[in-house]
């Protein structure tokens, strides 16, 4: 299977001095052409101390001059791997414009209060379900899941605040390279890459 892809060049006077700038250039474009399906979807790569990575696919919730913010379960796979390893990978794969990003930095649990705060603008039953879900534990069966979520259910109504689970919280990816990917037919695609220097980035090409 071989795809061509056909597109505008993209080149180093296109870009924006700042990679957060970009992103939020190309993020706004993805978001508002309808052709992805969920465009704040991204592959979250971690590994542990001894280099065994593991990869899953994440909402991001938030990016902003600091970095890129999700939310997780601390006690999760990719919770206990970045409390051990804090560097980590983020991938946003747009393919239906032969695009992608690809973000290397470190992560850090953001304050209680930005936790707390994002807690309250989910979904009721979003919120029942971060509670109910010991997120990568093992299970006996879906129906036990369900069972607590029930429980919970009756404990909040709709009508009751839900606290934000105490295990439960963001991330903040700061990143140190941001790599901007742009396809092109015979493989010859553009690939930019901001590395930050101090407060300051510096722009590379890289061969595709």
């Amino acid at each position: 299977m071989r795809e061509q892809y056909r597109s505008e060049a993209f080149t180093e006077d296109t870009l924006a001095a700042d990679p957060m700038q970009q992103f939020a250039h190309w993020f706004r474009q993805i978001a508002a052409g309808g052709m992805v399906y969920e465009p704040n979807a991204m592959v979250v790569s971690t590994a542990t101390p001894d280099g065994r990575p593991s990869s899953r696919t994440v909402l991001l919730k938030k990016y902003d001059a600091r970095g890129f913010v999700f939310f997780t379960n601390y006690n999760s796979r990719k919770g206990r791997e970045l409390d051990a390893n804090p560097y980590v990978s983020l991938l946003f794969p747009w393919h239906p414009l032969a695009r992608q990003v690809v973000v290397n930095g470190t992560a850090a649990r953001i304050a209680r209060e930005e936790t707390v705060a994002y807690f309250r603008t989910r979904p009721h039953g979003s919120q029942l379900g971060a509670w109910a879900s010991e997120q990568s534990a093992v299970i006996g069966s879906r129906q036990e899941l369900i069972d607590r979520y029930e429980e919970l259910a009756a404990r909040y109504p709709e009508s009751e605040r839900i606290p934000a689970p105490p295990q439960w919280g963001g991330f903040r990816v700061v990143p140190e390279t941001i790599e901007f990917w742009q396809g092109h037919e015979n493989r010859l695609h553009d690939r930019l890459r901001y590395v930050r220097e101090g407060n300051d980035w510096r722009v590379e090409r890289l061969c595709p």
